[in-house]
């Protein structure tokens, strides 16, 4: 396994990503789309999610495929960033048809960046039109970092933010992850610069500075934040054929990376989910190793996306928090 041309989720031939954001606002949106809908399910694991359309991703719903997916800061207001990129794809001739009429399905999911320091005092919600302009941005190319829906990402240490990574297996199938990183927890190990996900890293992508040496295993963590302010929403992707039953077992699978890269993860104050989708380009020649390939390499991949999204994460006048990159040896 190793990482992609881009080690981005793009990685995964016929998806693209676009980031809109608001520096005043210190918010934004990313939006997920593809040259042809693809196949989406979903796992939620955080006990304070936020959601949109997460119902029809279920195996036993009728859509069978997605045309977007959108992760948005703006907590429950920032859901209304599917309404924009629900009119970008509208004017594209993009949706699910019925008869003459075309209704694109756009899933999404938002975090908390409410008092993360940026002006919140908009009389028109700002999120619709953030929504559309990141579908319109979408490319294989895309920032990371201080971006999109990572603009205003924190963490219980350091500045979160949009992270991505990919790996192509030794059969040729591709996975890739990306991630909005608010979590209530740390990617970093007690008061040094080593990341929990070191293990997993390729390349040095975030630093190269190997795991800690030494922590305790006794640590409680306190909470940093409130109840609902925190949230890890991601999408991990693949070029195998999979079908939303096995898609949703690949986002179970997922998870197990954002407990390797965030502790603690999945707690009652955080929002925790994971979508998964597969374009379905790439037949699997063994089913039974694919899969089992496919469920480590969402798993590692996931934990390198969100070192990478607090890594790359960049300072603003106004912070509230320090950057990684602050931090010196």
């Amino acid at each position: 396994m190793r990482p992609g041309p881009r080690n981005l989720i793009t990685d995964v031939s016929g998806l693209r990503v676009g980031n809109a954001d608001d520096a005043t606002l210190r918010s934004g949106t990313t939006v997920l789309t593809g040259d042809a809908p693809f196949a989406a399910a979903v796992h939620v694991m955080g006990g304070a999610p936020g959601t949109r359309e997460t119902d029809l991703l279920a195996p036993d719903k009728l859509v069978e495929a997605v045309d977007a997916i959108f992760l948005s800061g703006g907590s429950a207001f920032g859901l209304s960033a599917g309404d924009g990129v629900m009119a970008g794809l509208r004017a594209m001739g993009r949706g699910f048809a019925v008869g003459e009429a075309r209704v694109p399905i756009v899933p999404g999911a938002i975090v908390f960046d409410l008092l993360n320091g940026g002006d919140k005092g908009w009389t028109d919600n700002p999120y619709p039109a953030l929504g559309r302009r990141a579908l319109e941005s979408a490319a294989g190319d895309f920032a990371i970092g201080s971006a999109g829906a990572g603009m205003g990402a924190m963490t219980a240490r350091f500045k979160g933010g949009l992270g991505s990574a990919s790996a192509v297996l030794d059969s040729g199938i591709t996975v890739g992850a990306l991630v909005v990183v608010n979590a209530l927890g740390s990617a970093t190990v007690g008061e040094s610069r080593h990341f929990w996900a070191a293990p997993w890293e390729m390349a040095a992508e975030f630093g190269g500075l190997g795991p800690a040496r030494d922590f305790d295993p006794g640590f409680e963590p306190k909470p940093a934040k409130r109840l609902g302010e925190a949230t890890t929403i991601a999408i991990v992707a693949t070029d195998a054929r999979l079908g939303k039953p096995a898609l949703q077992r690949l986002a179970t699978a997922a998870h197990d990376g954002m407990a390797r890269a965030l502790l603690p993860s999945h707690t009652p104050f955080d929002g925790d989910l994971i979508f998964a989708v597969s374009t379905g380009a790439r037949a699997m020649t063994d089913p039974a190793q694919d899969v089992f390939a496919l469920g480590h390499a969402a798993a590692s991949c996931l934990a390198r996306a969100i070192a990478r999204g607090v890594h790359a994460a960049t300072p603003m006048p106004g912070d509230l928090q320090l950057c990684w990159s602050d931090l010196r040896p």
